[in-house]
């Protein structure tokens, strides 16, 4: 067994350079539609993604979100609070065609089975493997373009997650709870799909099996993540040299 400690940052970049490894996100690539709705996670793996499909240099993440959550009072570097006045769209790849400009709602009524969505979410329900998303538009935004598409019409939907935003309890019962008539601020979404987190990532690409042992930490390791890792000698070697090169 080993110990690794992954930094919030770290963690995005191992589920990205994990999801452009990914069997089904691969076959897409090929030969079908891959979507990667904006998001901070997203980013990462868009970076890694693009990368693979030969537009490494083309690509910046730095205005790849559609609203993100800050401390109370902070703005963005600008010296603003953050809006989507530079926002570049999803990224849409069809055959390996990177569609630039475009976003979910362009090619959403298009997508069938065999196509791919990658949406982020703000909850993880790690003992139950479900994700959720906080909704702030009333027609409820990309998570609902998705899911029409998902559920409507069988294209896969895969929820990249960081373990930072686990959260204790169900999911269902928590949104039934928030989304209640005269409740107010954001609503809670549960979405189905394949959640992949850090563990996930570790496993495609090590083999190793790891598991969470305790989380925090101060200097830049805020929301930080302390996992335990088991495996062979060469999987927990390759894990070494792919944790400590984030």
């Amino acid at each position: 067994m080993a110990q690794f400690v992954l930094t919030v940052a770290a963690a995005k970049r191992l589920i990205g350079k994990a999801l452009a490894a990914h069997p089904t996100i691969k076959a897409a690539l090929s030969s079908a539609t891959l979507v990667i709705i904006a998001g901070t996670t997203n980013g990462y793996a868009a970076e890694e993604i693009l990368k693979v499909a030969g537009y490494a240099e083309e690509f910046s993440r730095k205005s790849f979100f559609r609203g993100i959550v800050l401390p109370p009072g902070r703005t963005t570097e600008t010296g603003r609070l953050p809006d989507e006045s530079d926002f570049p769209g999803d990224v849409v790849i069809v055959k390996g065609i990177w569609q630039k400009g475009k976003t979910i709602f362009d090619v959403a009524d298009s997508l069938r089975e065999g196509d791919v969505i990658l949406k982020g979410a703000n909850a993880l329900d790690l003992a139950r493997k479900q994700a959720a998303v906080l909704i702030g538009h009333p027609g409820g935004g990309t998570t609902i373009t998705a899911l029409q598409a998902a559920v409507g019409r069988r294209v896969q939907l895969i929820l990249p997650v960081g373990l930072e935003k686990r959260v204790p309890g169900n999911l269902m019962e928590l949104a039934a709870r928030i989304n209640a008539p005269g409740e107010s601020g954001f609503r809670l979404l549960p979405v189905p799909g394949e959640v992949f987190t850090e563990i996930d990532a570790i496993s495609l690409l090590t083999g190793a099996e790891a598991e969470m042992l305790a989380a925090g930490g101060v200097g830049g390791a805020e929301g930080a993540v302390w996992l335990a890792l088991r495996g062979s000698e060469e999987q927990l070697a390759k894990a070494a040299e792919l944790i400590i090169c984030q």
